[in-house]
């Protein structure tokens, strides 16, 4: 063979090894090459506040442990990074690659999210999880973004039980006492009392006390027990309402950019749904661990911990429906949501009813 012949062989030979190679490539697991995740993450609420903000911090710590430094993400706290309103917008812009959030403060953008984050009279924490993650709910919050022109993906990371009713000067004894009242209250919520004549406000948890301190509200709801006492509110008013009839449940979510969404390789997005599923259970734990210890606590130190009589509670859940039908009215995605959550609630209602002990019969 002449040298040019073998130089000829030896290239054809070398052209197909790369062929071969390439082939073999293509045929990898595409998380065998993926590049890494480097996630920005805004939070909307403090990491030291049980079951509404630590489970951002445990879900970040979580991830990069688990993927070995595929995928990491850094927290930033309230305000650090992102404005906790604007964390929405700023996802979607990419701005920032992820956040996680309270929904509810995003329903003058997207009308349909509230029933992701707390319904008023609605199902209890772990009746929504069984609707979010079988009845269909979670493809449904997809397309309620998509719909109003927002590209992110996202991803039920944490709940927590009822609220607390609110802290009042004087418990309430009718409906007329909203009336004139300036409160902070959220979501579909604050919709209701907007009806009953409040002067309704939305600020962030961190601006609570001051404004209550200053008189700029007059009452406020923010969290359940645990996290209420964290924020003071007991140093101000002495009057805790119960039940949380506006949000018997309150969900957080962690928002990615679709296009980082995209990015993610098959392992990676299975490893953030898992992660965030745990992030579900661990949050309602920590809150029901804690908040009857805290009440205990608030009770010694002379806090009211009155419940609202019966009959205002059922004309508050009339109204609720009023609002409710008013915003199906108006927004499509809004309507076909609830009649969803609310097919499912009433066959749920007949297992709630009949399945559990009555609290004063448990030790």
């Amino acid at each position: 063979m002449t040298l040019n012949k073998t130089r000829t062989t030896t290239a054809r030979l070398a052209a197909t090894a790369i062929a071969i190679a390439g082939t073999a490539l293509a045929t990898l697991p595409q998380s065998a090459f993926a590049d890494n995740l480097r996630w920005k993450m805004p939070v909307a609420f403090s990491t030291n506040l049980p079951g509404l903000g630590t489970p951002a911090a445990w879900v970040a710590e979580q991830l990069t442990t688990a993927s070995d430094g595929s995928i990491q993400v850094k927290v930033f706290e309230p305000g650090k990074l992102v404005p906790p309103f604007e964390i929405l917008q700023s996802v979607s812009d990419g701005k920032v690659s992820a956040g996680y959030t309270w929904i509810g403060y995003d329903q003058g953008k997207v009308p349909a999210v509230p029933l992701f984050a707390a319904v008023p009279f609605g199902l209890k924490p772990w009746s929504y999880a069984g609707w979010y993650m079988y009845g269909g709910g979670h493809d449904m919050l997809q397309e309620v973004y998509k719909n109003k022109g927002f590209n992110v993906h996202a991803q039920f990371c944490g709940i927590i039980g009822p609220e607390t009713a609110g802290w009042y000067k004087e418990p309430i004894k009718s409906l007329k006492d909203y009336d004139g009242m300036k409160i902070r209250f959220a979501g579909l919520g604050g919709k209701v009392l907007q009806k009953l004549g409040a002067s309704v406000t939305m600020m962030p948890g961190g601006e609570l006390f001051q404004a209550l301190e200053k008189g700029t509200i007059d009452a406020t709801e923010f969290s359940m027990p645990a996290i209420d006492q964290i924020l003071g509110f007991n140093k101000l008013i002495k009057n805790n309402l119960f039940p949380g009839w506006h949000q018997p449940f309150t969900a957080q979510y962690m928002l990615i950019n679709g296009d980082e969404w995209k990015k993610a390789t098959k392992a990676q997005k299975a490893l953030v749904e898992a992660t965030c599923t745990a992030a579900v259970i661990r949050g309602l734990a920590e809150g029901e661990y804690k908040n009857g210890a805290v009440l205990a606590s608030l009770e010694k130190e002379g806090i009211n911990i009155g419940q609202i009589p019966m009959d205002i509670l059922k004309e508050l859940r009339k109204v609720t429906n009023e609002v409710l039908a008013e915003e199906a009215a108006n927004d499509a995605d809004f309507k076909r949501v609830l009649e969803s959550q609310q097919a499912f609630q009433k066959d749920y209602n007949i297992w709630d009813s009949r399945a559990y002990l009555p609290a004063e019969l448990m030790q």
